[in-house]
């Protein structure tokens, strides 16, 4: 569990944390006196339960709560005050909790007892990815729609990729190979990104995609894959491969014979 603590008297960040340990001895922290790093923070990485000051210099608590709500849609939000200023907009967002300071240990220990959202509820991530067979994409259950459906096949390459960082060249090169010009191929590959961060965005799938200067990849432990499963778990699986890898794509040979590979040595054994 990732903890972010933001109060507006750091001094008062240690003894908060000192009792949050005790509620959740294997969370790791994030603290911070200014909500603006804070929310830069939370961005990079993400937060699982924030304790929030309602009142914070530069940017309310409230406010704060509602841009990692965005990001994040199933963080639990409890907020601490002097007084109860500020309830009634925590009660509007449904927040988790409401304390007021100083915070006792034992308030603290029963507002992280009763999390809205519980760590055991959030294990089941929001998007799944199918291989074996054709590729398809779900959120929520639901298969996600992009614009153009090259966008999905950009998904796909990311995850044939397990992680790795796919340069925009690469990426080039392996949807459209020597078709075209490629300067119109990098125009397109533009859209193409646009249409992958709206279309997460909208779903609230934040962090899914790890961009850097001219290359992309998937984070790889925050989403549910056949594939994923079936190479770290093997015969263990929930998933089987039986032969079929993503097959309206034409590029993934590389990978589909080292599956092919991996399966026979089951049989041989």
């Amino acid at each position: 569990m990732k903890i972010l603590t933001v109060l507006k008297n750091e001094r008062e960040i240690p003894a908060l944390t000192e009792m949050l340990g005790k509620s959740a001895p294997d969370a790791e922290f994030l603290c911070f006196s200014n909500p603006l790093p804070a929310l830069a923070a939370a961005r990079e990485t993400e937060i699982d339960t924030a304790l929030l000051d309602v009142e914070l210099p530069e940017l309310g608590g409230v406010d704060l709560g509602q841009y990692l709500r965005e990001l994040y849609p199933f963080i639990n939000l409890i907020y601490l005050s002097d007084g109860p200023e500020g309830a009634y907009d925590a009660i509007r967002q449904h927040a988790s909790g409401y304390l007021l300071k100083p915070a006792a240990e034992e308030t603290v220990r029963r507002e992280m007892d009763d999390l809205r959202y519980p760590a055991s509820q959030k294990k089941q991530k929001r998007l799944f990815a199918q291989t074996f067979g054709n590729f398809e994409l779900f959120a929520d259950g639901k298969p996600v729609a992009f614009k153009y459906s090259r966008t999905k096949e950009i998904v796909a390459l990311l995850i044939n990729n397990r992680g790795a960082q796919t340069t925009n060249g690469e990426i080039i090169a392996t949807l459209w190979e020597d078709d075209g010009d490629p300067e119109k191929k990098a125009s397109y590959l533009s859209n193409l990104r646009q249409d992958l961060q709206n279309t997460f965005s909208r779903l609230k799938l934040n962090g899914i995609i790890l961009k850097q200067r001219g290359s992309l990849a998937i984070a790889t432990d925050r989403i549910e894959c056949d594939l994923f499963d079936w190479l770290e778990k093997r015969q263990e699986s929930r998933y089987h491969y039986l032969g079929d890898y993503m097959n309206q794509y034409s590029w993934p040979e590389v990978m589909h014979a080292e599956l092919d590979e991996i399966s026979w040595s089951f049989d041989e054994k």
